[in-house]
């Protein structure tokens, strides 16, 4: 085997080595001017099909940007991020059924103020035309009182041709709940999709009526308000500015406290809705995060309480929903994150969530797609953004000189009840893995050894969701990111005991582009952490060819995963003899050949300066020049511009 080369990048010098690392973020809005580090904007949900309960998601695209560190050397940069899109909750799907066998209340003449009799109801998201049939007509209804001096309704046979948005909007005001529930009713069914409708009924002062009926003494005319307003709300700026202004927020949490498993789907709906538009997400997160966790995420996920037996289909919905909120919310400012970061329980509930749907067999599920997704955002430069005193822990500082070995080396891949931990002396490293190991609470399940584990528990069993894998990956980009001690740490517990290499490449095989963002960015950080790259090589390097374009028209990954991709492959070469002995035997060369002289575009040009770098490194084993000469290629091949 040829020595291992002097790396073209330490002749050349080059700027930190955190030019290499990648850290992953869904949906983030970077601020003004960017980020110092790579960032790589995935894990984008798509579209699900509507089904008759759903209407199905829609989207709000954010614009993202990203900008990297210039090293010393001619390295190349990230990719800029896509256009990332923030999920929003479903819409209210209009209005529930009234019974036909609703009672009479005394015709046109009796006296508003009376009690609602009790009305049967659909589920909050059932259609209208599922409710009517496809009449588009309600059952007949028995007679509802007059209101200023004009007879409403006395059966509604005929649906809604009888009243229209400003009568709708007056009825909020009765003093009966009967025609404060009609109007209700009418405004979500009327402001389903109807974006006039939504501008008109804000014009008549319809948002701050509907508040005021949140915590109404009847239930039923909570439940209208809340539908009512899910629908208002939705996909409408505007109104959702104007909740935020008369006090709903305060008002929805409110509401949030009542056991009716309607009234907390419709508030935990429209707290969704609400976290779509970026300028409301750091009010949000001040004043929902600790009710939310407290009323919903800690006790239908079992966190801190009794085990976890099954939710019911409501049970499940409002968790959705909240977990959907939360998943916007990560995607804001870093004061949001930490803010999420620092919230009692609400780490810990979504770890307990994801822990039972895996031991439960359920891990293609979406809310647990949303937990993970909020993980992975809260890792989002993590070390950086962390309190002081656990970087420091984490660091190990001052500890460099125990047993004459620099920090993140003694303990690399060992649980604390490894026997191979145990023989060790107690140094400070050890001493420093095993208190971090154990117990994680709150935050500190963001950088446990254990959360490893959890990721590629999900990266194996997860077979349908990808939108789940991709998270898991993109956490664990995040954690095993830049210079850090405890990244590198981390890389090695997921290589060595943890294994993850093979359910990685598996993945490689088989991912679509938005997948493979994830799982280059994730190899590129542990090539860089691993400790036996020589044993990398043989499984790594001919997977990632694989990827490789070698011709005109030849189907290519994105400009990002082909540089995550020669990045890793430069991470082994400057390391590995057998790395570079594999990508000649692969066919390697000629492909990055290929995208070295290809560079009809600014991401190509990327890519080739990436390929640059990567064949000069190849260039320094003097012993396979003869092989490259044998297949063809020339000096200038390797160092030629």
């Amino acid at each position: 085997m040829a020595p291992r080369p002097v790396s073209y990048h330490e002749r050349g010098g080059v700027g930190s080595r955190m030019d290499y690392d990648t850290l992953s973020l869904h949906s983030l809005r970077l601020g003004p001017g960017g980020l110092d580090d790579h960032c790589s904007v995935v894990s984008e949900q798509l579209e699900p099909t509507a089904t008759s309960a759903y209407r199905a998601f829609a989207y709000e695209r954010q614009a993202s940007s990203s900008s990297g560190r210039q090293g010393g050397l001619d390295w190349p940069d990230a990719a800029e991020g896509p256009p990332s899109r923030t999920i929003r909750a479903p819409a209210m799907r209009t209005l529930q059924r009234f019974q036909s066998s609703h009672r009479s209340r005394g015709g046109a003449g009796a006296l508003p103020g009376g009690v609602l009799e009790p009305v049967a109801r659909a589920p909050s998201v059932r259609s209208l035309s599922l409710s009517l049939g496809d009449s588009g007509h309600l059952p007949d209804v028995r007679g509802l009182d007059s209101y200023s001096g004009h007879r409403t309704l006395q059966r509604l046979s005929s649906g809604f041709d009888d009243i229209d948005l400003p009568s709708a909007v007056k009825y909020l005001m009765a003093s009966d709940p009967n025609l404060q529930v009609l109007g209700a009713a009418y405004i979500q069914h009327k402001c389903y999709s109807d974006a006039a409708a939504k501008k008109q009924a804000r014009s008549l002062q319809a948002v701050p009526r509907l508040v005021k009926l949140f915590n109404h003494a009847n239930q039923e005319v909570q439940r209208h308000a809340t539908g009512a307003m899910r629908n208002l709300i939705y996909d409408s700026a505007d109104n959702k500015l104007a909740l935020v202004e008369e006090n709903g927020i305060f008002e929805l949490m409110r509401t949030l406290r009542e056991q009716d498993s309607e009234l907390r789907k419709n508030v935990t709906g429209i707290l969704w809705n609400l976290s779509s538009s970026d300028h409301l997400k750091d009010r949000l997160a001040r004043d929902t995060l600790e009710q939310l966790t407290d009323l919903v995420l800690s006790p239908l996920s079992g966190a801190g309480g009794p085990p976890l037996i099954q939710q019911n289909a409501s049970e499940a919905e409002i968790f959705y929903n909240a977990t959907g909120f939360l998943r916007n919310l990560s995607s804001a400012s870093q004061a949001t994150r930490q803010k999420m970061r620092e919230c009692h329980g609400l780490v810990d509930a979504l770890v307990a969530y994801i822990n039972h749907a895996l031991d439960v067999g359920k891990c293609e599920d979406k809310s647990v797609e949303n937990a993970v997704c909020v993980l992975r955002n809260l890792s989002y430069r993590l070390y950086d953004e962390m309190p002081p005193s656990a970087l420091q822990r984490l660091e190990g500082r001052g500890r460099r000189d125990v047993a004459g070995a620099p920090p993140g080396e003694v303990v690399g891949c060992f649980t604390p009840q490894s026997r191979r931990l145990r023989e060790l002396p107690l140094t400070a490293d050890a001493l420093t893995f095993a208190e971090v190991s154990k117990d994680p609470k709150g935050l500190e399940w963001l950088w446990s050894p254990q959360i490893v584990g959890l990721y590629n528990r999900l990266l194996q069993r997860c077979e349908l969701n990808r939108h789940t894998t991709e998270a898991a990956a993109g956490a664990l980009q995040n954690i095993t990111a830049g210079d850090r001690r405890w990244a590198g740490v981390l890389s090695r517990l997921a290589l060595e005991q943890e294994r993850i290499l093979n359910p990685l490449l598996d993945r490689v095989r088989t991912a679509d582009h938005h997948q493979l963002r994830s799982l280059t960015g994730l190899i590129r950080n542990l090539s860089r952490n691993a400790r036996n790259k020589d044993e990398m090589s043989t499984k790594v390097v001919s997977h990632l060819i694989e990827k490789l374009p070698g011709s005109v028209g030849e189907k290519a990954p994105p400009a990002d995963v082909l540089v995550n991709i020669i990045a890793v492959l430069n991470n082994l070469v400057v390391a590995s003899p057998i790395a570079a002995r594999d990508l000649l035997y692969f066919d390697g060369l000629r492909k990055l050949v290929f995208i070295k002289k290809r560079r009809d575009s600014p991401d190509s040009e990327k890519s080739s300066r990436a390929a640059s770098s990567l064949l000069a490194n190849l260039w320094q084993y003097s012993k396979l020049h003869r092989d490259f000469r044998a297949k063809g290629y020339r000096k200038e091949d390797f160092l030629g511009l």
